[in-house]
């Protein structure tokens, strides 16, 4: 199964180069479809009148560079967060139903996001709020596992669990007392998952977060193989367990929280997209990290186009992930016979 893809233990170039040319080939046919049809001239003639600081002329201009083009980054850079924090937790928690969400950090952030509705902040300054209160919630969740022998990887699922339900609680409230005719379905709306208020502006805020925590994950993606084989192994061969496990959850945890601030809450990306990647690839992380980021970008960008194409009224992107991935994951399930491993 994973011939194809890695050959004396190193990743085929051609199997990451195929990859990138469909993430790029994705791109541009997601430029191209919407409610108005782009053909691949208009696309490449804007694109080069832009470059020498002209405009090819409306509306096809602010239809790539103002609508299309923030949103497809967005789609892209969001799903590769996703599918590499989702592969992280995975390998890190030895579980593979791990997701970004596995510490309450969507909850939290969402959390920031809806307080920031209902106090009629601007988009910028949602994000802000979004972001915050994402990273303040696995701070929380580590200080109610901490204690004198450090924080114990059980005790710290628990945790999150129980701050994601506390904080999904929170949000309940906040939807009860919130407007009923104006913020409540607003508010809704953006916890379904939406990328219809990209701009370079909240592209500019969120993407270094997601470019750190990216960067962090696979530069330690090799280490990750080694905490899969248990603490003792991993001290014996030298790991500082705490220290590297420590920064894994960081840079999940502000990839994770960046997306959840710029595009509300998407589902199964990060559930999905890693056991993809170890289908092509095995269960080696050097080379499951890079490839869930690829995938991940190419999922999200193609049920993005599929959400703001397929009908008059955009659909929020949740609900897609959730119909195309559940599915998916079913043939993965009965496929693999449930191993992981």
């Amino acid at each position: 199964m994973n011939n194809f893809a890695v050959k004396d233990g190193r990743l085929r170039r051609s199997t990451l180069v195929a990859l990138a040319l469909g993430v790029v080939a994705v791109m541009l046919l997601s430029l191209m479809l919407g409610r108005y049809t782009l053909s691949w001239s208009d696309i490449y003639n804007s694109f080069w009148y832009r470059i020498y600081g002209m405009s090819f002329g409306e509306p096809i201009d602010s239809i790539v560079f103002n609508l299309r083009l923030p949103r497809i980054l967005l789609a892209a850079l969001a799903g590769a967060a996703l599918a590499c924090s989702g592969a992280a937790f995975q390998s890190l928690f030895g579980n593979p139903l791990a997701t970004p969400d596995t510490l309450g950090v969507t909850a939290g952030a969402s959390v920031g996001a809806v307080l920031g509705i209902l106090w009629n902040l601007p988009l910028i300054g949602m994000q802000l709020m979004s972001l915050v209160a994402g990273i303040g919630t696995i701070f929380l969740t580590i200080m109610i596992t901490k204690s004198k022998k450090g924080v114990g990887i059980v005790m710290l699922i628990l945790s999150g669990v129980i701050v994601g339900a506390l904080a999904n609680a929170v949000i309940s409230i906040l939807k009860y007392v919130a407007d009923p005719n104006e913020k409540l379905p607003q508010i809704t709306y953006w916890l379904m998952g939406s990328l219809a208020g990209a701009n370079l502006r909240s592209l500019a805020i969120g993407t270094p977060f997601i470019l750190l925590g990216i960067i962090t994950i696979l530069v330690l993606r090799w280490r990750l193989n080694i905490l899969a084989l248990g603490d003792d192994e991993a001290r014996a061969a030298g790991m500082n367990v705490r220290l590297v496990r420590g920064m894994v959850i960081v840079a999940a945890t502000l990839t994770t929280a960046s997306v959840v601030s710029m595009c509300g809450q998407v589902g199964w990306v990060g559930l999905l997209i890693p056991h993809c990647a170890r289908m092509i690839c095995g269960n080696n992380n050097r080379f499951v990290v890079p490839i869930s980021l690829l995938l991940g970008a190419m999922f999200l960008v193609l049920i993005d186009t599929l959400a703001r194409s397929v009908s008059e009224a955009e659909i929020p992107i949740s609900v897609l992930t959730a119909l195309v991935g559940a599915p998916f994951f079913i043939y993965l399930l009965r496929k693999t016979g449930g191993g992981w491993s």
